[in-house]
């Protein structure tokens, strides 16, 4: 389904901003990474999920050997390690983190856990069998992760009562039909919705329409990284915290140096850091740091649960570039997310001043949607940066000099689901069984191209102030 107004159209014209700029400066597209370096720093998670992060680990204390070390400690990493050791149990397996597990986007996200990747979400590309694998594949994953919590014992509050997506005009409701008329024979198991089926699941009478995925849901996010830590463990990967690795040194064999001296070789390298890889000098190219600022209120009464009319906690969120997207928690606390776009020069932070606003933007999309929520204060907020790749498209594969590093990359607000089915890639070229994963586009996928600072700055804000009138 092709939106009117997305993300995906707002990070293309800011790519196009950017590279129209690059072909007058190229020379300062070439420098700018000396010029401009991003800080080593990393916020630490002040978010609602991270009043449940496990007690941490030790940090790295000796100079070590392994066959593989696995940068960062959230879905990806945790994910890969567990697969890597469940594949290859000879192998000695590290994941060095920086902070905390789930620090990242890991442990401060929306909780959405959608199905297929961003880039085919309602929206059928040139191969629609392909479309149908990889939404079988999402799916089948959500599965994987229920099973996965039963066996380990750690309840990750994930909810599979479907995901929607509502919409706001006549146009995107005729490409919703349409897109539903042309997945259900391919037996993509998708529903639309009309304004009344909408307005009974969710209690608001704001949106014209949706879009209803029965294989989405919702979960605990730092639940969950706590899941795939403790699986990883059980398979007898090493997980060390407060370990921050500030160089690597490629080579046959890598060459990591932690922040207090501690040396790490390893055979291969997994580049699990998300939106923050550019700090070590990966992939600075193939992604943009998005921040974005989510927010939740005090727990409903029963009362107030019962007269919002949203009774069946089905997760949701809408289509138009500054998306906002809703859930729900376990002991009815609505938490919304998104808002307008934001980027930060060379992947930074801005002040309290701003944050605030955007806080104040997300209760002001909250009384929109539920009026009845005026009395109902927000508990927390917080925010971060996540990946987002210029078109939407995700990719996992391997890469360097001498094919011994991996990675996954440019989630681009699918990466709940998505991460785990990376890290299981992640195991299996590690082990050399690729064949099994050779047909999927996303596999060893190159990203389209985003410049340097200030280019990418300038991109940016210059596609902000257009959706801004155009979205007015």
């Amino acid at each position: 389904m092709q939106h009117v107004t997305s993300r995906r159209r707002f990070l293309k014209n800011a790519g196009l901003v950017g590279g129209g700029g690059l072909l007058g400066a190229a020379a300062v597209n070439l420098v700018s990474p000396l010029i401009w370096r991003e800080s080593g720093a990393l916020e630490t998670n002040e978010s609602f999920w991270a009043r449940v992060q496990s007690p941490p680990n030790p940090a790295l204390a000796e100079d070590l050997k392994v066959d593989v070390a696995i940068l960062g400690g959230g879905f990806t990493g945790l994910s890969a390690a567990y697969f890597i050791r469940a594949i290859s149990p000879h192998k000695r397996v590290v994941v060095l983190e920086g902070r905390r597990c789930g620090n990242g986007a890991s442990g401060r996200n929306g909780a959405m856990v959608l199905t297929m990747t961003a880039d085919r979400y309602m929206r059928f590309s040139e191969d629609p069998a392909m479309d149908k694998r990889i939404y079988d594949l999402t799916a089948a994953n959500i599965a994987t992760l229920e099973k996965l919590g039963a066996a380990i014992g750690i309840d990750c509050e994930l909810e599979t009562n479907g995901a929607l997506q509502v919409l706001g005009t006549d146009e995107d409701l005729a490409a919703a039909r349409d897109y539903v008329q042309r997945a259900r024979p391919l037996g993509i198991p998708v529903e639309f919705w009309d304004r009344r089926r909408v307005a009974d699941a969710l209690g608001t009478e704001v949106y014209e329409g949706g879009f209803f995925d029965p294989g989405g849901g919702q979960v605990h996010p730092m639940k969950l990284v706590q899941l795939f830590k403790a699986a990883a463990q059980r398979e007898g990967a090493d997980v060390f915290e407060n370990t921050m690795v500030t160089s690597v040194e490629e080579g046959r064999e890598h060459v990591l140096l932690t922040s207090d001296g501690r040396r790490i070789r390893a055979k291969s390298l997994v580049l699990a850091t998300n939106a923050f890889s550019a700090r070590l000098g990966f992939l600075r190219n193939a992604i943009a740091p998005i921040r974005e600022y989510v927010a939740v209120t005090r727990p409903l009464t029963q009362g107030e649960f019962a007269a919002l009319g949203w009774q069946r906690r089905i997760a949701f969120n809408d289509n138009r570039t500054a998306v906002y997207y809703l859930g729900m928690t376990a002991d009815r606390r609505i938490h919304i997310g998104g808002g307008s776009p934001e980027y930060c020069f060379d992947n930074g932070s801005s002040g309290a001043e701003v944050a605030r606003s955007h806080v104040a933007q997300l209760r002001g999309e909250l009384l929109r949607i539920y009026p009845r929520l005026k009395e109902v204060p927000i508990e927390a907020s917080w925010h971060g940066v996540v990946d987002w790749s210029l078109d939407e498209s995700p990719s996992v594969g391997c890469m360097g000099r001498h094919r011994n590093i991996f990675y996954g990359i440019g989630y681009s607000g699918h990466g709940v689901n998505l991460t785990s089915i990376f890290g299981r890639i992640i195991a299996d070229l590690d082990a050399g069984r690729e064949d099994a994963w050779s047909a999927y586009p996303f596999v060893n996928s190159r990203l389209p191209y985003i410049p340097n600072e200030p280019l990418r700055w300038l991109g940016v804000q210059a596609a902000l102030a257009w959706y801004r009138l155009t979205e007015a």
